[in-house]
């Protein structure tokens, strides 16, 4: 067996018996560390397979270890334990099945599953699904599980109503699992936890037959995942874990970023292997990581150096809102096409509703694109379920759009009632639009669902109406209120960046302009060419399919790839690092170590953008620059302003939010319309004119107040009448000076200062 290793990865693993931890730094090679010390413990120590338990994160990176580990001992590895922790858990509870009280087959509920059997569980202890969101719920369980918290214990701290509510759901839900013989995947683990530790001969036994015990990502563990390996490595204390403190991204679902940090207190005597050397990124790339990442508190020292040069120095450039990064982005893309192919590079980002604009101006500019581990923006639920409405408000007879937009939110019409309207609407030869006005009248319909279907006629005809004098937006807008939408979308678990989604359409909706549309007929409303348009960019084509394509992904999804060229986007206070991450203990600290995810993924190349101004909580708010930026060793970093924002600026001062400070030379950048270079110190520029805007905060609500002059994206400046209600429900009046009082709902406005 040879294995190319470097000093550090030999020690790591040709370090005998005892606990190990193997701090592997970005782009060290901690896969080839774990696959050689097995290969090892199987080859030259002699160790049978099944006597070694090697524990990974994801299926293919198991079976990739597998594979490499048969490579390099010359044999099938049979009787070698190596998965995920799920799948070594199911293993476990199928061979000690008697003892748990479940039978050998049992079932495994996926997310679907699950939600099914807790909809009866709230059924039977009397919660209203339309009150209770079942996924939230859910969500609750599955946060209790992975901390070992079972119905007994969580009742005793639930105070508040959804707490309670889950209290009441939580036993009704373990019943019917157990009575159906079946797990959910946080059971698997809960009950692998109780199986080794509270039935002693079968603890014993496999605490006997796992000679070593090895775990990569040890940085991504939950307590239900520690207390499995603790459980399995107590007799003779051979655990080997490999993990980067400085890559745990994931404690919002339960990652406990101390089982890696406490590791030496938990085995004492516990050997140390840094992995510091990185295979992957410049000397530039990795100098900005370090930096940024040591300003961490809760970490294991550490310091990526490099052998290779120090490559060009990182970008960070800003620009003037989301539409002019995203075109920035693609130009560069464009321009780098004849050293690197498209498929080089990448659009990482905080949130799913900002690949919207990347995939816009990605399209426009006929680059071709995936999007990895997530669904593109007009393909996700509740884009499509918002413009099904706005298509029945063109098309009356679109029955596809009318069953999409009844059933969401639940309005009290079931199936039942809807194959009644559909068997009327057959005999009249009508649209189930049309026949739902006269619902309240058909045989077969429940007196609430008539009543519910005839409102919903009527509300669609009123936006129909509204759609011939308005433009895209604020139909949008009258729809989402009308409808009560966002309200909808705030009951639901993942309801923060639904509405997240919905605000980036509203992005969309405002900058809509008909010119943009070929052999667009006279006669058809803005809203009818946008949902064309739209229509259009969102058809499947091979352009996505094509192999050579920029990826577009979240950050989280990101953890574990490279690419020769990276772009980090949405660098601004309240995105990224996002501003509920102030709110939560070691919150602000994950986020920066997700950031530094984002810039270690980068081999050659590496972009940060923000913005001055973006779509955020359905208006488009002022921006602040991330305080990450603030972090980067100026030595490694050139600073440029972008396009549009570029011919604008000459007045910002250093020292506030939003500006740039005044020890910052920063360059202007145009990407392919010339450059120019401007030191906001002499305040001098190759370009005049004075920039327009001066952000003092950082994504916040517009503060209104009875008398504040305004700007409406579409009726233009007006003075604030009054403001009445509280957050999303805020609704402001204003009298428009060219077209008279309106009322208008704040977060949906998209207003600005006057």
């Amino acid at each position: 067996m040879r294995v190319d290793l470097n000093p550090e990865q030999r020690e790591a693993v040709e370090f005998g018996e005892g606990p190990l931890l193997v701090l592997a730094g970005a782009g060290s090679g901690k896969t080839r560390v774990l696959t050689a010390r097995v290969a090892r413990l199987i080859g030259r120590c002699g160790l049978p397979p099944e006597r070694i338990l090697a524990v990974t994160f994801t299926n293919k990176a198991a079976g990739e270890m597998r594979e490499r580990i048969g490579t390099l001992i010359g044999r099938e590895t049979r009787g070698l334990w190596i998965g995920t922790f799920h799948s070594i858990a199911a293993r476990l509870l199928r061979r000690e099945a008697p003892h748990v009280g479940r039978e050998r087959a049992f079932t495994i509920y996926d997310e679907d599953d699950s939600i099914r059997a807790l909809k009866e569980a709230m059924a039977e202890v009397g919660l209203d699904p339309r009150r209770w969101s079942p996924r939230a719920l859910r969500a609750r369980i599955s946060s209790a599980k992975n901390v070992l918290v079972g119905p007994g214990d969580y009742s005793e701290t639930a105070y508040d109503p959804l707490s309670r509510a889950v209290a009441d759901a939580y036993p009704a839900y373990q019943r019917i699992l157990a009575n159906r013989n079946a797990y959910d995947f946080d059971d698997l683990l809960v009950e692998s936890v109780r199986l080794l530790e509270d039935v002693p001969e079968v603890g014993d036994r496999y605490a006997d037959q796992f000679l070593h015990v090895l775990v990569d990502e040890y940085q991504d563990t939950n307590r239900a995942q520690y207390r499995i390996v603790r459980a399995l490595a107590r007799r003779h204390g051979n655990i080997c874990v490999v993990g980067d403190d400085d890559q745990s991204i994931y404690g919002w679902r339960g990652a406990d970023l101390r089982n890696i940090l406490d590791f030496e207190r938990d085995y004492a005597g516990a050997h140390v292997v840094r992995l510091e050397r990185n295979y992957r990124s410049t000397r530039s790339i990795l100098e900005v990581a370090n930096a940024v990442i040591s300003c961490n508190v809760e970490r294991k020292p550490k310091r990526l150096r490099t052998e290779r040069d120090a490559g060009e120095p990182i970008l960070v450039v800003r620009t003037a809102d989301e539409r002019r990064e995203a075109r920035w982005t693609t130009r560069r893309i464009r321009d780098l096409a004849g050293r690197y192919r498209f498929g080089d590079s990448a659009v990482l980002y905080r949130t799913n509703a900002q690949s919207r604009a990347f995939e816009e101006a990605l399209r426009r500019a006929a680059i071709p694109y995936r999007i990895v581990g997530g669904v593109p923006f007009y393909e996700r639920r509740e884009i499509k379920d918002l413009l099904s409405y706005l298509r029945l408000c063109v098309n009356p007879s679109d029955d596809q759009a009318f069953r999409r937009a009844i059933a969401w939110p639940r309005r009290g019409v079931g199936e039942a009632s809807l194959r009644s309207l559909s068997g009327a609407a057959s005999e009249r030869n009508g649209s189930l639009l049309e026949t739902a006005a006269t619902a309240a009248d058909l045989p077969g319909i429940l007196a609430a669902a008539g009543r519910s279907l005839v409102q919903f006629a009527e509300r669609i005809g009123v936006l129909a109406t509204l759609q011939r004098a308005a433009g895209p937006r604020e139909v949008l807008e009258e729809c989402v209120q009308s409808f009560g939408l966002a309200s909808a979308l705030e009951q639901e678990e993942d309801g923060a960046d639904r509405l997240e989604n919905v605000s980036e359409l509203f992005a969309a909706a405002a900058v809509f302009d008909r010119a943009d549309v070929d052999d667009a007929a006279d006669d058809a409303s803005d809203l009818e060419l946008y949902l064309q348009s739209v229509s259009l960019r969102s058809d499947t084509d091979d352009l996505e399919l094509e192999e050579d394509a920029v990826t577009l992904m979240t950050l989280h999804n990101a953890k574990g790839l490279e690419f020769p060229i990276v772009f980090v986007a949405g660098l601004e206070e309240g995105l990224f690092p996002l501003f509920r991450s102030t709110e939560s203990e070691g919150g602000l600290e994950e986020e920066r170590r997700l950031f530094y995810v984002g810039v270690t993924r980068a081999k050659d190349l590496l972009y940060l953008t923000h913005a001055d101004r973006r779509w955020r909580a359905g208006m488009e708010s002022r921006s602040a620059r991330s305080s990450f930026l603030d972090e980067l060793p100026e030595e490694w970093v050139e600073r440029r302003i972008a396009g549009g924002l570029a011919a604008r600026h000459g007045r910002q001062t250093g020292g506030t939010s939003g500006t740039i400070p005044t020890s910052w030379s920063v360059r202007i950048d145009e990407v392919g319309t010339g450059e120019g270079r401007f030191d906001w110190r002499r305040g001098a520029t190759a370009r005049s004119g004075e920039l327009i805007y001066d952000f003092g905060d950082s994504q916040e609500p517009l503060a209104l107040a009875s008398g504040s002059r305004i700007v409406h994206p579409r009726f233009g400046e007006g003075t604030v009448l009054s403001v009445n209600g509280e957050g999303r429900a805020t609704k402001a009046e204003i009298d428009f000076d060219r077209s008279g009082p309106k009322k208008v709902m704040v977060a949906y406005a998209g207003l600005r200062p006057a």
